[in-house]
């Protein structure tokens, strides 16, 4: 998918409220749609398997919402976010801190999920030139244009010494909505969301709280409604997880399609979607 110089009548209105607003953009795959409300989801790069957890339960939380889910496509938290939002059927925009052709795409390792992304409908937007390679000071650049994009900033995890404490502060500067996920006392990766939280920032501990933030009203019984994109199989499974159930109580209800059943099953677990705790499969 071609890269494009965007003339200044189409940028996101949100960037050009920011002090220092880009001077061009450059993007790649689709915008969010009109009406849509963006969250920018930042955390640690060496990210804890809570940390994983939360983020993928928050994000499949807004399927089926006018929701985009804005990131770095850094390793770790970023990345995280962005898979979510594919696997919710959400739309989601990478802001990476390099231009937008694939041979400078950063994290290399991140390149192949590139096609994954414009596949689904997501897009890549960036204020370098496309064959731009990262720099160490495009980052905190960057970060200002996912803050400025954002009607909300989501911090998942951010250690003492962590860049997130540097975006959450924007969030403030900028006058956008800042939420963060409570973590257990005494772990590192709580400080930032633990500090922004005594500050003022609103404590998130479900999808529908990124919802009131947002000023989206959640549906009712909207809690585990079933990303748009499942196979029929899928959904199958889906649906009678409304509680936890064993495998065999799974494949019980699959007639004769037993072996349909546990491949959808293994796939709605890599979509991180489904996960097996005390031998019973559950929604996340």
């Amino acid at each position: 998918m071609g890269i494009g110089e965007l003339a200044r009548a189409e940028w996101p209105a949100q960037l050009l409220e920011i002090p220092q607003p880009p001077e061009r953009l450059w993007l790649r795959g689709a915008l969010p749609p009109p009406g849509h409300k963006l969250l920018t989801v930042v955390g640690s790069r060496a990210m804890t398997r809570y940390g994983q957890e939360a983020c993928e339960r928050l994000i499949v939380g807004l399927a089926g919402y006018p929701v985009s889910i804005v990131s770095g496509f850094a390793l770790g938290v970023d990345t995280c976010a962005h898979k979510a939002a594919l696997a919710a059927g959400l739309h989601t925009l990478v802001v990476p801190g390099s231009g937008l052709a694939d041979d400078v795409i950063y994290p290399r390792s991140n390149r192949p999920f590139v096609r994954e992304v414009l596949e689904k409908g997501g897009g890549f937007l960036s204020e370098y030139s496309p064959e731009t390679p990262s720099r160490v000071y495009f980052f905190p650049e960057r970060n200002r244009l996912m803050v400025g994009l954002s009607d909300a900033v989501l911090v998942v995890e951010a250690g003492p010494k962590s860049g997130t404490l540097i975006t959450a502060r924007l969030a403030s500067e900028y006058n956008r909505d800042l939420l963060c996920i409570p973590h257990r006392i005494g772990d590192p990766h709580a400080f930032g969301p633990h500090l922004f939280v005594r500050l003022g920032a609103t404590l998130v501990a479900e999808s529908t709280h990124i919802l009131e933030a947002l000023g989206i009203t959640p549906r009712e019984n909207a809690m585990h409604e079933a990303p748009r994109d499942l196979e029929d199989a899928e959904l199958v499974i889906w649906n009678m997880l409304d509680e936890p159930k064993t495998r065999d109580e799974i494949l019980r209800g699959a007639n004769e399609r037993v072996g349909e059943m546990l491949t959808s099953l293994i796939a709605l677990e890599l979509r991180g979607l489904i996960k097996e705790e005390f031998g019973a499969w559950r929604r996340i």
